[in-house]
């Protein structure tokens, strides 16, 4: 059975370039990066030197990058900073952020007297960017705004360069939780006026357990973790310096043919969609999938005629890798909190999977795919006949 794997948005492969750096680094670079002698010191260059280079890539200083063991510890941070540090009395968010926002909203909120607001969504899922500015205008308490670049699940890019710009207007602080964006495309987090943005390396071929939190220079940081000055006392504990090594080779290896992959895999994306809607009546789409400049171009969140609670399953047992909503939400008996969000409930009832493409995959995968969904689909209307 060959193996199809469209749930790139969850996690990807690890580049075999990459996985060589890794392996290299565990057998030669062995020193504690904090130790003073020629081990540590060694293990200590090469930390600031991905660091230097990983900022290089989105317009950032090296100062403003703090590594971390991931994205939803990079959100934990940065919104806790925001409170307990920076003075932030309220927070605008939305309603379909990653569950490392909205339950760290929950968390803080319950420990500090701050206001929580959720800005409206359109019909396909985008931010009402007036609603977001007529919040904004109505108070004037210190705000992090806190609205992820692009949505996991439905993949609709957000306007990061107007929401920079009315945060900025309204002296309000920008937190975007940027883990599907950076590594994904070009982005130049001084232009956008984002002051704060989260990394994961496994989201891009790179290893799990390692990311960065971006904070704009002038913001000082608060630790969550304490018990050591490890990056520059905003976070504590020994680096993982053969993930940071492995994260920077990822990222190199993503921008030296960055246009050319998304390309190619914006091309599988819109070729799967038609074969979807040629071979599937009553197919449809979630989140604004027909404007290619604002979804995302690795990822389908496709809504099927009915509810259909074993199509997942069916593919997973073909040997093909999707997500019923997000990975992190696969496992949830109460479905995915995005769709829930932006759907009537006849339409959030009707099963829904995410499919989410690499440069790996081909169209012939894509014909296998919808294949398997045709037999699967007509033999539950068989069945229910």
């Amino acid at each position: 059975m060959n193996r199809i794997y469209l749930d790139n948005a969850a996690t990807t492969q690890l580049d075999k370039r990459v996985i060589e750096v890794i392996t290299d680094s565990m057998a030669s670079i062995y020193g504690n990066p904090s130790s003073m002698h020629q081990f540590g010191r060694s293990a200590k260059s090469k930390i600031e030197r991905a660091r230097k280079n990983i900022a290089k890539f989105f317009n950032a200083k090296a100062s403003e990058i703090v590594f971390t063991a991931g994205g939803s510890e990079a959100d934990n941070m940065i919104i806790h900073n925001a409170v307990s540090n920076l003075g932030v009395k309220r927070i605008i968010s939305s309603k379909i952020e990653h569950h490392a926002v909205l339950h760290t909203l929950e968390a803080v909120s319950k420990k500090f007297p701050i206001e929580v607001l959720y800005v409206n969504l359109l019909e396909n899922g985008s931010v009402d960017l007036k609603h977001l500015e007529a919040i904004l205008t109505s108070s004037d308490k210190k705000t992090l705004v806190s609205l992820m670049y692009v949505n996991n699940e439905i993949g609709n890019v957000l306007d990061v360069s107007k929401v920079g710009s009315l945060c900025e207007q309204n002296n309000a602080y920008f937190h975007s939780d940027s883990v599907q964006a950076l590594g994904h495309y070009n982005v130049d987090l001084t232009e956008l006026n984002i002051d704060f943005a989260v990394a994961s390396a496994h989201k891009f071929h790179g290893p799990k357990g390692v990311g960065f939190a971006y904070f704009k220079k002038g913001y000082g940081i608060e630790p969550m973790l304490t018990g050591g000055s490890q990056e520059r006392g905003a976070r504590a504990g020994t680096e993982n310096v053969h993930g940071i090594l492995g994260m920077e080779k990822a990222l190199e290896l993503v921008y030296e043919s960055i246009d050319e992959d998304i390309k190619f895999i914006e091309d599988l994306k819109y070729y799967f969609k038609k074969q979807l809607e040629t071979h599937i009546p009553g197919v449809l789409f979630n989140g604004n999938s027909d404007d290619s400049k604002n979804n995302a171009y690795c990822l389908l969140n496709v809504r099927f005629p009915g509810n259909n609670t074993m199509l997942l399953f069916t593919l997973d047992i073909k040997g093909i890798a999707a997500s019923g909503g997000s990975a992190c939400q696969s496992g949830s008996n109460k479905g995915s909190h995005v769709l829930n969000a932006i759907l009537s409930e006849e339409e959030a009832n009707k099963t829904s999977i995410r499919f989410s493409f690499c440069k790996h995959n081909t169209r012939e995968e894509l014909d296998a795919v919808v294949n398997v969904l045709k037999e699967a689909l007509i033999l539950k209307k068989v069945t229910a006949v």
